[in-house]
């Protein structure tokens, strides 16, 4: 998919050079914790926390989270430059893609936390015996996750109009069945298939089994626990329903573009997510209560596998659309 606008489109208005600050801004404070605890600072940390066990492990997660908060930074700036338009596709779309899978959950989680800490619920910090981050560190970074997600969101969205707005103009029955072939429906229900195992756990873990947790997460469930468990839940079955919608058409009055929104970010959180988790469960532990067994890995596999699947299926329809 090619720029249908002109290089110099982005360059009217206030609204997105505001955006891209807005976006750089709420990058610092992340940054800036980061890089303090890399220098070995302990702001935040208290006295216990499985944090200053293995300061290397740390150190490299730190590093690595660094470099991918510094990526919103480098697309707030191609978003809103116009030789972000002559860019190839997947050089864009497939870091917002993460960008879209790693925030969403955030976005929507951290607003579940505060309201169940108003209506009394609990939280792992309050459950667990064992200190992890001062709690003014989660208000801080995840109020900017927030406000990151909103800002280059926004901006996605003023960009992936201009540049691919057309396809996904009309209601499902306009697609053509070119777009929606044998290799689109396949991704879809392979992905379908896989990601209801990831759906099924996260259902019953949010119901209250403690099938495959690993003994210290089984004995922390809280409120916030099982209220982040419904919401994962909640995306995988996005992610199944919107994506086989679009493959087969299923409601054909319904307008594309909302479908379509649904789709990208629920597979997205639940590829990116998934991902994730993943690479959590495979860093070392100390303890062996908190150490993942092979079914929690397996369900963050099956997550990922299959939000890539349908987030695969997404393309396909947009690709053979286009062309």
């Amino acid at each position: 998919m090619t720029p249908t606008v002109p290089s110099d489109a982005l360059a009217p208005g206030r609204l997105r050079p505001a955006l891209r600050a807005v976006a750089i801004a709420s990058c610092v404070p992340y940054l800036a914790l980061k890089a303090a605890w890399i220098a070995g600072s302990r702001i935040g940390i208290p006295d216990g926390s499985v944090l200053l066990e293995d300061r290397a492990v740390t150190a490299a997660a730190n590093g690595l989270t660094v470099l991918m908060d510094a990526a919103v930074i480098v697309l707030a700036v191609l978003l809103t430059r116009p030789w972000g338009l002559r860019v190839r596709a997947w050089v864009l779309t497939v870091p917002m893609w993460a960008a879209t899978g790693l925030l969403a959950p955030i976005m929507v989680g951290f607003p579940l936390h505060l309201a169940a800490g108003a209506l009394g619920g609990s939280s792992p910090q309050e459950i667990s015996d064992e200190p992890f981050l001062d709690a003014w560190v989660f208000d801080v970074v995840y109020t900017g996750f927030i406000v990151q997600g909103i800002a280059l969101g926004t901006l996605f969205v003023l960009c992936a109009r201009q540049r691919w707005g057309h396809l996904w103009q009309g209601t499902l029955w306009t697609l053509p069945t070119s777009a929606t072939g044998p290799r689109m429906r396949g991704c879809a229900v392979a992905g379908a298939l896989i990601a209801l195992g990831p759906a099924v756990m996260h259902v019953l873990w949010a119901a209250g089994s403690t099938l495959a947790l690993p003994a210290g997460t089984a004995a922390g469930r809280s409120t916030d626990f099982r209220l982040l468990e419904s919401m994962h839940a909640a995306f995988a079955v996005a992610a199944m329903a919107s994506v086989l919608t679009l493959a087969f058409r299923a409601v054909p009055s319904l307008s594309l573009r909302p479908v379509l929104a649904v789709a990208w970010t629920s597979a997205s959180a639940l590829g990116a997510w998934g991902g994730w988790m993943l690479l959590a469960t495979l860093l070392p532990s100390p303890d062996d209560a908190d150490r993942a067994t092979a079914p929690l890995a397996l369900t963050y596999a099956g997550a990922m596998i299959s939000g890539l699947l349908l987030s695969g299926a997404i393309a396909s329809l947009l690709r053979r659309r286009g062309a």
